[in-house]
Formats: C-alpha cells, sequence, structure tokens
C-alpha cells in the first residue's frame, strides 16, 4: 500500500459541530451568475484526467473563483471536520493519489496551504482542478495563499513557462496570477488550530492584525503578509534572520507567546521539505505538512496531510508517489533554490 496512517490523539477540547451548517450535507448547487457556458463539473472531469481546460476557460473559472474569494476574509474561518494539505507543487498525479486517499470534494473538506504551482511539471492542471472546486464547492474547500503564488517566483520556478508552453500565451498565467492575489493569507480551524503557509511575523501579535492586512497585491519582499508565506520555525529561541532572504526563523518561546495571546492550540504550516511528510516542533505548537512526494522527483520524501475530525482529534495519513504519466519531454530542469 502507498498510503500509511500515522498516531490519532486529542490535542485540545473542542465542542465542534460534527455536521456543518447551511445543508451542507446536500449536493449543492453550481454557482449562479457570472458562469455563461461554462460547465464547472466538465471541467473538473476533464482536469482530473489530467488534460488542461481551454484558455478561455482559464479566464472564466479565475473570474469565478474571484467572485468568490473576494468575500472570504485574511483569516478564514474553517470548521471541522477538514483534512489540511500542505505544499503540491505542480505534481498532478500526486495531487489525485492525495484525493484518492483522503476522499474527493464534495465528500471530504479541505484546506490547503498553498503552493500550488512551481517544480512540477503539472500546476496548470493542480491549480485549474483546485480552482474548479472551489468555484463548485465554496463550503467545502479552502485554498490560502503560498510564496510561490506570486508573479516574481512564478517567472523562475516553472508555472509561467509552463503556461507559455500549454497556451503558447501569456494570458493564463496573468488570469492565475491575479487570482493568487484574492487567496486568503491564513485560516482558523475552530477558533483553535492557526494555519498559513510560512509562519509567523514579529509585526504581528494577534489575528487582528491579520485581518487589516491588504491583501490584494502581489507578496512583498517584507512586511507581515510577506512573512505569514515566509517565515519558519526553528531551534533557537526569538527571532532570527531567515536563510531564505526573506520572512523570519522563530523559536518556541515566539510559538507559544502568540497561540497563547490569541487562544490557540496549534499553529499548521507547510513550506518546508519534510522527510516523513510532517513534523512537530516547538513541543507541539507547531506542526509542518509537506504533501508533495518525491518533491521535484528527486527528494525520495513521503507525503502527509492531517485529518482533524469532528472532536479535533487528529490523525495523520502519510502516502508515497503516484505512478506518473504523461511527463513533457521538452520541460526545462528544475530550477536549484533552497527546499
Amino acid at each position: 500500500s502507498r498510503c500509511r496512517r500515522g498516531i490519532s490523539r486529542a490535542y485540545a477540547p473542542c465542542c465542534c459541530r460534527a455536521v456543518m451548517e447551511d445543508g451542507a450535507g446536500a449536493e449543492p448547487a453550481p454557482p449562479a451568475g457570472g458562469a455563461g457556458a461554462l460547465d464547472v463539473d466538465r471541467c473538473i472531469q476533464q482536469l482530473t484526467d489530467c488534460r488542461p481546460v481551454l484558455e478561455a476557460e482559464v479566464k472564466q473559472i479565475c473570474e469565478l473563483a474571484r467572485e468568490v474569494l473576494s468575500e472570504e476574509s485574511n483569516v478564514q474561518p474553517v470548521r471541522c471536520p477538514v483534512t489540511i494539505c500542505g505544499d503540491v507543487h505542480g505534481q498532478f498525479h500526486d495531487l489525485i493519489e492525495l484525493f484518492r486517499i483522503g476522499g474527493f470534494p464534495p465528500d471530504t473538506n479541505y484546506l490547503f496551504l498553498g503552493d500550488y504551482v512551481d517544480r512540477g511539471y503539472f500546476s496548470v492542471e493542480c491549480v485549474s482542478l483546485l480552482f474548479c472546486f472551489k468555484v463548485r464547492y465554496r463550503e467545502r474547500i479552502t485554498v490560502l495563499r503560498g510564496n510561490h503564488e506570486s508573479r516574481q517566483i512564478t517567472q523562475i520556478y516553472g508555472f509561467f513557462d509552463e503556461c507559455m508552453r500549454k497556451y503558447n500565451s501569456q494570458n493564463a498565467w496573468k488570469n492565475f496570477t491575479d487570482l493568487f492575489d484574492y487567496l486568503p493569507l491564513t485560516a482558523v480551524v475552530e477558533n483553535k488550530v492557526f494555519t498559513q503557509h510560512g509562519g509567523l511575523s514579529p509585526n504581528i501579535d494577534t489575528l487582528d492584525e491579520v485581518r487589516k492586512i491588504d491583501r490584494i497585491q502581489e507578496v512583498p519582499h517584507e512586511g507581515p503578509m510577506c512573512d505569514l508565506l515566509w517565515s519558519d520555525p526553528d531551534d533557537r529561541l526569538g527571532w532570527g534572520v531567515s536563510p531564505r532572504g526573506a520572512g523570519y526563523i522563530f523559536g518556541q518561546d515566539i510559538s507559544e507567546k502568540f497561540n497563547h495571546a490569541n487562544g490557540l492550540t496549534l499553529i499548521a504550516r507547510a513550506h518546508q521539505l519534510i522527510m516523513e511528510g510532517y513534523n512537530w516542533c516547538h513541543d507541539q505548537q507547531v506542526v509542518t505538512i509537506f504533501s508533495a512526494p518525491n518533491y521535484c522527483y528527486r527528494c525520495g520524501n513521503q507525503a502527509a496531510i492531517m485529518e482533524l475530525d469532528e472532536k479535533m482529534d487528529y490523525t495523520f495519513l502519510q502516502f508515497d508517489p503516484a505512478p506518473r504519466r504523461g511527463q513533457p519531454n521538452n520541460a526545462k530542469p528544475l530550477v536549484d533554490y533552497f527546499l
């Protein structure tokens, strides 16, 4: 079997609701207004077969997704049960394996922590599918922004070149990267689990300060928005300079202070390659989740997802790479940088 179930344990008392409100048990209706002739269900089926949609359909998907995302908060509330996923990085067959193991939307609620594009050869299919799911099942899936959801980074690490190769135009890349500006920066599960792609910021003490950020912009090179997408936990106490050149490293004292001040039990984040797919640190104040197995098709790591049930008990599901087919022969070599 390519999947292995991790240890399950309760880490915080919570009076969670087992059933979502607003008729979530029923099949959601397709979005009304603005869809034109777009058949989102047909797009989902096509993308699940690893076939990119037309450029005109990319534009429609992005317009519909922008309507949904523009209504969401910088600290988007999420209810359990939910499955939390880390970096995907264009590894489409592994994303489908993730859904095979965890369940396809809308049967499973998902919270993705960013970095859907770059590195892998199927970023277009990955991000298109996730945005179609967001349009079709807006209450069932939450998609946050990662540091790779930016114009500058995608021009270096593969997504721009992939869009040009598959569409012979910049238009799809521009539609996607314009939409990235609307992705929420963080989410909080049941007011207890704070999630983001990267980490904390010396400029942010409370969740209300995150809510006040103007996120509709390219990821800045510095400041609180940058830090949320770029920072990493570290064994050393306090704040430190990040070797990545953006964001900070932060110690256990910082995590404990932030969690205590905001009534949180855990910070769940992504952003770092973890050989076992997940890793606890800071005396279980922080967990890192990485969901791209055999990262860059050469790192040999497992991937993991974190399931939170109705009682906020957690289970980690670890999985290995899915068989790959259809790798482009004309793809550029992967660009090296910090992992």
